[in-house]
């Protein structure tokens, strides 16, 4: 594999221009991310809770209130949420004003996943063009059928943004077609890690540093200043108006950016992101390996490849293509090397690089496939007979499909009860405002106030869990200030995941309620079974769900169908996950 040069791909494109496929490759992109948008269940609380609810607030005026927005820590941008919540307000202005929110809550959604096919697209044009239009197809491929994208493409998160301009950023930094873009890369990247996460600025460091070194070599020190100034001046541009719309919102000066630094890399003791859990070393690699499968090891491969190439097998490229094809696998390792050192690990800090590792997948798989099909007598490939090198070929691949969409598909059919479950309050006469949905144990399910009807609240019960449970954003009327719940500090936060009882209502103050019985998990004093208490509480609808704990690996981590000829042993077992009404007669159960 080689990016060609610069005089090489004006040559060929004066002799015959290449097909356009970047339209065909939005409408694969499109598809495959609108399904997870419809379809794929919310991943972490934290998206929940952190993005979803402030943007309920800011669009109806009440939400469930983290820590992280208490005025006291900010350390979420209020202008991320504000231009979702914006782009909500924008995009159903001409639908009835009866529409449910669940309507709002899923045009983000598919609005998400539309953009994520632009960016998917954007870069595979890019590749097609400068490095080779079969690494482009495997990139394709490689984001297509793993089901890391299926969770990520649509996901409202900053890490998912950030993986957004990763591959605008890539984009610029790859084109040379039109002279060197590294101020425009730099200046997605900046965007990506002032507005959505600022460890992504990571990914453009090898592009930096490219840069740096060519116009050392090439004397053009001014030059290359010039393009590094004018993307970080961009960036400076965009990091002072998030601090400025931020400064608004709480009422006070806030650069989120540097706070979101300093609580995660200078916190310590019994503050900062470990008391939220910690993960082995090969954490990253498992969850990798089970999101990408085949395509991770490929993308691990990808350097050992360009070396191989470059000095066992003697490929003649000039030393500026062998530079950009390093320049361009090393983001992916940097990125892997630096979270898998950091304690606390969590799938979606792995987003931003998605594209990195795509990219170094469908490079590996470009490099051994020129080197496989080789019909030079002098290499042992060559005696191989073409049918058994597509088999060879072809397996992996296939199996890679099979177990993505397997993969896919179970996570699926699993866990997607809390994106249902809510359907019956929006029967007419089922719900009123003022009605309270509780949740106990299934706090960290709840799917978004979206989900709910016009003015009936997400409320918490106590149960087993004992940290610190979000609170709700004040809905005072000071008189002055828009949005009070942004800049007035709410009681009872803190930044050590310490419980407040405050955040619990008593559940007799509850209307509706939403529960799990699981055949492993058994009842306590604090999570009795509510389900079976048919007394008090009337199950309005139940959805089968994963027993996790009662499964077997295989059925946990792919879809297993529920027929006879499965053995009973590796056959999935379920639960059930029910929202309850309480019943007019009921006395209330107290917890």
């Amino acid at each position: 594999m080689a990016p060609t040069n610069t005089a090489s791909r004006r040559s060929a494109t004066r002799m015959e221009k290449p097909p356009d496929r970047s339209h065909a490759a939005f409408a694969v992109f499109a598809l495959a991310n609108l399904v997870a948008a419809i379809f794929a269940p919310i991943q972490d609380c934290d998206e929940v809770f952190n993005y979803w609810e402030p943007t309920h607030y800011l669009n109806h005026g009440y939400g469930l209130q983290t820590w992280e927005y208490s005025p006291e820590y900010a350390i979420r941008s209020w202008t991320y949420t504000g231009i979702h919540s914006l782009l909500i307000w924008v995009g159903t202005f001409f639908l009835p004003f009866s529409r449910p929110k669940v309507v709002e809550f899923y045009f983000l959604r598919i609005c998400l996943a539309l953009t994520c096919a632009l960016c998917e697209s954007k870069l595979f044009s890019v590749i097609s063009r400068t490095i080779n239009p079969r690494v482009a197809i495997f990139f394709a491929m490689a984001l297509v059928f793993s089901p890391g994208m299926y969770h990520a493409a649509p996901a409202y998160l900053p890490s998912t943004f950030a993986m957004y301009t990763t591959m605008l950023g890539f984009s610029a930094f790859m084109d040379w077609t039109k002279g060197m873009k590294t101020a425009q890369g730099i200046m997605w990247f900046g965007l990506g890690t002032t507005l959505g996460w600022p460890f992504a600025g990571a990914l453009v460091l090898p592009f930096i540093a490219e840069e740096i070194l060519l116009a050392s070599v090439t004397g053009e020190i001014f030059d290359g200043f010039r393009r590094l100034a004018r993307g970080t001046a961009g960036s400076l541009i965009a990091l002072a108006l998030q601090t400025g719309i931020d400064s608004f919102f709480y009422k006070k000066f806030t650069c989120v950016p540097l706070n979101i630094v300093i609580y995660n890399v200078f916190s310590g003791g019994s503050r900062g992101p470990d008391i939220y859990g910690v993960e082995p070393w090969h954490f990253y690699i498992r969850n990798l390996a089970l999101n990408f499968n085949v395509w991770f090891f490929l993308a691990l491969a990808a350097f050992p490849l360009l070396l191989v190439q470059h000095v066992v097998l003697q490929r003649v490229v000039s030393k500026q293509t062998l530079l950009r094809s390093i320049v361009f696998v090393s983001p992916f390792y940097l990125w892997l090397t630096i979270f898998t050192t950091q304690p606390h690990k969590e799938e979606r800090f792995m987003y931003p690089a998605y594209p990195a590792l795509a990219l170094n997948a469908a490079i590996s798989l470009h490099i051994i496939l020129a080197n496989f099909g080789s019909t030079d007598p002098k290499h042992l490939v060559s005696k191989i007979p073409a049918s058994i090198k597509l088999a060879l070929v072809s397996v992996p691949l296939l199996l890679s499909f099979d177990i993505g969409m397997l993969r896919t598909i179970g996570t699926f059919t699993a866990y997607s009860a809390p994106l249902s479950i809510y359907n019956p309050l929006h029967n007419s006469g089922v719900a009123q405002p003022g009605d309270t949905v509780c949740l106990g144990k299934e706090w960290y399910r709840f799917p978004s106030s979206f989900l709910l009807p016009h003015g009936v609240h997400a409320k918490f019960i106590k149960s087993e869990f004992s940290g610190l449970l979000p609170g709700e954003f004040s809905e005072a009327n000071v008189g002055f200030g828009l949005f009070p719940g942004t800049w007035l500090v709410p009681p009872g936060m803190n930044d050590e995941n310490l419980e407040d009882v405050g955040k619990y209502t008593d559940i007799d103050h509850c209307t509706f309620l939403v529960d799990s019985h699981l055949p492993s998990a058994l009842p306590t004093a604090l999570e009795p079974d509510y389900i079976s208490d048919s007394s008090r509480w009337e199950q309005l609808k139940c959805v089968s769900f994963l027993d996790a704990s009662q499964t077997r690996l295989i059925g946990r981590l792919l879809y297993i169908p529920d027929l006879p000829f499965v053995p009973e042993r590796y056959r999935r077992n379920w639960g059930d996950y029910c929202l309850l009404q309480r019943k007019s007669s009921g006395k209330g159960v107290h917890a």
